[in-house]
């Protein structure tokens, strides 16, 4: 069985690190492939040696010589299995109307599940009548797409994590060792880092020796603007530091003690479960399936979104108990290598991939 794995870009989102993930794990095993369609990013740097790499360049939806160059690689390389993450579902159906042997897998990353109802998905929905199976990355997702798409196969796969043997330690993170906060989130209004701002404001009044450190894509947009007048309007220029996107996720967190992540809505965000690897105790809100990385207080801390104060008092308590923020970060620790293990989604995700291809009469 051979697999690609086809992604828009290959920037630090969620959907773009569990291509790479993907991509990664099954090269272990298997011939895999991974086709980046409109841009490259830092996660280049990411992808094992072992995984075959195609950058198409496409330029528009409709790119013709795009579409014909990624139909003859499929075709040369014998791929059997196109895996299409997020909007790369488009590109992936013409594929599949190319070459109906393929098996396409779409996988659902949306962010926004807390508001599903305003999601656009006519293309979409049209579109998901050539899909051999769904994979959602929460159970609110897969109840979605199980009531709007035309594919009669879906499934739930959790995220996973994993660390990158090619990453390189070149970030310097600003602050005192031991006083770091850190947020792995892209600048945009999903992650609500204002209300974030407004609980480490009021942690800064009593620690004003502890940092915050953001890490993630920084558009340069109204949004990125707003964020650096409230810093100043707040006085924490200096005590939060803006990073942008980083590759050495894993040095950074090494050097941090508590994470955080604000966001008004997610799936299953994989700072979490970064954080966990890392054994940083985490303050999340709890929106999208953050509950069910942090299952109990003994690994973690949710507030209900938009609550600065509950956050607030949350990072309070991890500062001034030592010993809560080993625990706590062990005990989230035990969690995700127990139930987001690259193994144990490997194996569910093998599974999908071999029923596809032996309900299509295909012996693997």
């Amino acid at each position: 069985m051979r697999i690609l794995q086809l992604i828009d870009s290959l920037d630090s989102g969620g959907a773009e690190r569990m291509a790479v993930n993907y991509a990664n794990m099954l090269s272990k095993e298997k011939p895999t492939f991974i086709c980046v369609t409109r841009s490259e990013g830092l996660l280049k740097n990411t992808i094992n040696d072992g995984v075959n790499y195609m950058f198409l360049n496409k330029k528009h939806t409709l790119d013709f010589k795009a579409i014909k160059r990624l139909y003859i690689y499929v075709r040369k390389n014998k791929i059997d299995v196109i895996h299409a993450h997020s909007t790369s579902f488009f590109l992936a159906t013409i594929i599949k109307i190319l070459n109906n042997k393929i098996t396409l897998v779409w996988h659902d990353h949306y962010g926004s599940s807390e508001f599903l109802k305003a999601r656009k998905f006519k293309i979409l929905k049209i579109c998901s009548y050539k899909f051999n199976a769904i994979i959602s990355v929460n159970q609110t997702l897969k109840v979605w797409a199980e009531q709007h798409l035309k594919c009669k196969k879906v499934s739930f796969l959790n995220n996973f994590i994993s660390v990158s043997t090619k990453e390189k330690k070149e970030t310097v993170l600003r602050g005192e060792k031991g006083k770091r906060m850190v947020c792995l989130a892209n600048l945009r209004s999903q992650k609500n880092h204002f209300m974030l701002l407004d609980a480490f404001k009021e942690v800064n009044k009593t620690h004003d020796k502890w940092t915050l450190h953001l890490v993630g894509k920084d558009h340069n947009d109204i949004y990125s603007s707003k964020l650096n007048e409230k810093i100043n309007d707040l006085k924490l220029s200096k005590n939060v530091f803006i990073y942008g996107s980083k590759s050495d996720i894993y040095h950074i967190l090494n050097h941090c003690d508590i994470g955080v992540l604000s966001s008004q809505s997610e799936g299953l965000p994989l700072a979490l479960l970064e954080y966990g690897l890392a054994k940083l105790p985490v303050v999340a809100t709890n929106v999208g399936d953050c509950d069910k990385v942090i299952t109990q207080p003994s690994e973690g801390c949710l507030v209900n979104s938009g609550d600065f104060k509950a956050f607030s008092k949350a990072l309070l308590n991890y500062i001034n108990n030592t010993t809560l923020r080993i625990e706590s970060g062990e005990g989230l620790y035990k969690n995700v290598v127990l139930n987001f293990s690259e193994n144990k989604i490997k194996d569910q995700l093998i599974e999908i991939y071999t029923t596809l291809k032996c309900l299509k009469g295909t012996i693997i």
